[in-house]
């Protein structure tokens, strides 16, 4: 019976070890997450003027001003737009450049950390970089002196002028910062793929590249591919800092975040920024149910 007391010992003296590393995490997760989003939830529902104090509870009535045609909806169509560029393209090359790399054999380390690299660095300073450097519209801009040497005229990249050439800006952006990140996660799922299944495929007598790639390497990327599109179009819906630090806050292209932070800091509208970002929390939560209702989460590949 002794060592059944001294077990017990233990495992009741492990509590305080508990609290005592995963409190602090705890109590920052309840006071700078859980709180606000709570009070942002109250906050909707009241009209909240230059304070964060509800002054008059208004019911729906924030949310009804946001969905009637205005700059927030024309947020949505922006985010649209964008996820719709974005998406397909980093999922695309993600792939294909997952896909590459898994068959080199020669500086394979190198490589993977080139790729992945661009991931560390700040949206704040690369959005700048491709700003003033870049695409920053002038004769001695890089993209224009590359264009130059074909004999095309300087481009105004971040200017209204059609086509809207800064799309483009904010596309290239994006896909250099986050498309390491997407690469290795695909790079786990490819080798997570069993040899025997390519073997057994050579032997049926597929041919490699196309049939085995749709056929096997596609389908066994299920789970892969599910979670890269759902992070992927929520990190679309969360765009900011490339938007702000090139566009500002300027009608070509202000997605949600933008908006609701002119809304909530420039303009001190608590309520109507509160309710904001409850609609956006929505539609993300609605994606996801979505993707899940699709495609399934946790399903094994086929």
């Amino acid at each position: 019976m002794a060592p059944v007391r001294s077990r017990r010992r233990g495992s009741m003296g492990a509590t305080p070890a508990f609290w005592l590393f995963m409190g602090p995490f705890l109590a920052g997760l309840v006071l700078f997450v859980y709180l606000p989003i709570a009070w942002s939830f109250v906050l909707s529902f009241n009209r909240a003027q230059n304070t964060v104090q509800p002054r008059e509870f208004v019911g729906l009535q924030n949310y009804i001003d946001l969905l009637q045609p205005g700059p927030f909806l024309d947020s949505l169509w922006t985010f649209t737009i964008f996820a719709a560029i974005i998406v397909p393209l980093t999922f695309v090359l993600s792939l294909l450049l997952a896909v590459l790399l898994n068959q080199i054999t020669v500086a394979r380390a190198f490589f993977r950390s080139a790729f992945f690299l661009p991931t560390a660095c700040s949206y704040v300073v690369a959005s700048l970089i491709w700003k003033l450097s870049i695409f920053n519209g002038v004769r001695f801009g890089l993209a224009n002196q590359v264009l130059s040497l074909f004999g095309v005229e300087n481009i105004a990249w971040l200017s209204s002028v059609n086509p809207p050439w800064y799309w483009l800006v904010l596309a290239t952006v994006r896909l250099w910062l986050q498309l390491g990140f997407y690469i290795i996660l695909f790079l786990a799922g490819l080798q997570r793929i069993s040899p025997e299944l390519y073997e057994a495929a050579y032997v049926d007598g597929a041919k490699a590249g196309w049939q085995t790639f749709r056929y096997i390497t596609l389908p066994q990327l299920r789970t892969t591919s599910v979670a890269v599109l759902l992070l992927n179009l929520i990190a679309a819906y969360q765009a900011f800092d490339e938007f702000f630090n090139l566009l500002s806050n300027s009608s070509l292209a202000r997605p949600p975040l933008v908006y609701l932070y002119y809304t909530a800091q420039s303009n001190q509208d608590y309520g109507h920024g509160s309710a904001g970002a409850m609609i956006l929390a929505a539609l993300i939560v609605l994606v996801t149910l979505g993707q899940n209702r699709i495609y399934g989460f946790g399903r094994p590949e086929t």
